[in-house]
């Protein structure tokens, strides 16, 4: 007997899941209708949908049931749907024209309209700000996307890079192939670190199928006691190496490197949030549990791999061009989730735009409270972040079991 979380409430449900014991889904004229009620339809190609055109998830109908397992909550239109993305999307353009104008060095807009800026501020802008404007986007809005992904594949709303161990290992394969190899080309440490953080989150789930009671908290503590695990050691291997201080710096992000030359590795997760998008369908399907996705045609352990191939990648590049980012996959997909469900093609534009314009808005703040000096995005990140966790644990009374 297993107990696994529900894909939209993240209730545990008790029992073997899948298992025999639960209901097979009824196929008749090329529709299968899961024990829930949901129209799922599967065409001869292997594609399914939903039988009002959407991909089998957790929306019910017309109405999205919110992450708490509270009262269903009206489906926004589609014209309300759109000129959302357009305001959200003017929203985090604003905040990237802000960015571009703050810093230590003073580069004014009425400069750049009128041509009068100096040699020393067009390079600053051309080599540090733009560079730290694009990174910022692709960075923030990519650990959204897998944070989504990652909270689907393993079935709860708490997890993600930071909560499973997923980061803490592709640290660790960073701070290994500093040592054993300190010359190999930075794509080459990426490599191993995205091996390590592949490695870290198969461990995981591997701790997971051996668990009985896994409620929605039970979960990510584990991935909690686990990352704590991988970063001792990685903190052992640093103090004898005395590399504590590159560990520390590696693992709290910070934006305030990135330069023209050295964050074009982030457009390797820019592609990993495509590929999401197009396999979006697949992963919600995944979501929905193993015998579900099995009876649907798609292979289970393929959308596995796949998904989880993304969440290293991804995890892994960003802590090599900037570090980590705590928490930002959790709090962004959640708070996304409450307001339109768990259909992930329909929720990964607006998990991109907000995990963006979270970032953008953190690393302002940290570039305006001790000016000219700031302070680390990780360290931003991590205080809201965590903040936002909390409430998000406190205000959903069956997770205190």
């Amino acid at each position: 007997m297993t107990a696994t979380a529900h894909p939209g409430t993240g209730r545990a449900v008790d029992g073997p899941a899948p298992g025999p014991a639960t209901p097979a889904p009824a196929v008749a004229g090329g529709l299968v209708r899961p024990a829930d009620g949901d129209p799922v339809r599967r065409s001869d190609g292997g594609r399914v949908r939903l039988a009002d055109g959407g991909p089998a998830g957790s929306a019910h109908g017309s109405s999205t049931r919110p992450a708490d397992g509270g009262q269903p909550q009206p489906r926004p239109s589609r014209l309300r749907l759109r000129l959302g993305l357009l305001a959200a999307t003017a929203g985090v353009a604003v905040l990237a024209g802000v960015s571009l104008f703050v810093g230590a060095t003073e580069v004014s807009v009425g400069d750049v309209l009128a041509g009068d800026l100096t040699a020393a501020q067009a390079q600053t802008l051309v080599s540090s700000r733009v560079p730290r404007t694009l990174s910022i986007l692709l960075a923030g809005s990519a650990i959204a996307i897998v944070g989504l992904v990652m909270q689907l594949l393993v079935r709860n709303k708490f997890v993600e890079p930071s909560t499973a161990g997923t980061t803490e290992s592709a640290g660790l394969g960073l701070l290994v192939v500093t040592l054993v190899a300190p010359a190999l080309p930075l794509v080459g440490k990426m490599a191993v670190a995205t091996v390590f953080a592949l490695a870290g989150t198969m461990l995981f789930l591997a701790i997971l199928r051996r668990i009985q009671l896994r409620s929605v908290v039970v979960v990510p503590l584990v991935g909690m006691m686990l990352a704590g695990v991988i970063g001792s050691v990685s903190t052992f291997l640093a103090y004898r190496n005395d590399m504590l201080h590159t560990l520390s710096t590696w693992m709290t992000g910070d934006f305030s490197g990135v330069i023209r030359g050295r964050y074009e590795l982030l457009w390797i997760v820019g592609g990993c949030a495509v590929v999401a998008y197009l396999a979006a369908n697949r992963f919600t399907v995944a979501g929905l549990g193993e015998e579900l996705t099995t009876n649907l045609g798609l292979s289970y352990r393929a959308v596995m791999a796949l998904g989880l191939s993304i969440v290293a990648v991804t995890s892994a590049v960003v802590v090599v061009v900037v570090g980590g980012l705590p928490f930002l996959g959790l709090v962004v997909p959640n708070i996304v989730s409450l307001a339109m469900g768990d259909y992930l093609r329909r929720s990964l534009p607006w998990v991109a735009l907000l995990g963006a314009g979270f970032v953008l808005a953190c690393d302002i703040v940290g570039r305006t409270v001790i000016h000219p000096a700031e302070v680390p995005i990780g360290v931003v990140v991590g205080v809201v972040g965590s903040a936002v966790f909390l409430y998000l644990l406190l205000r959903r009374p069956s997770g205190a079991r």
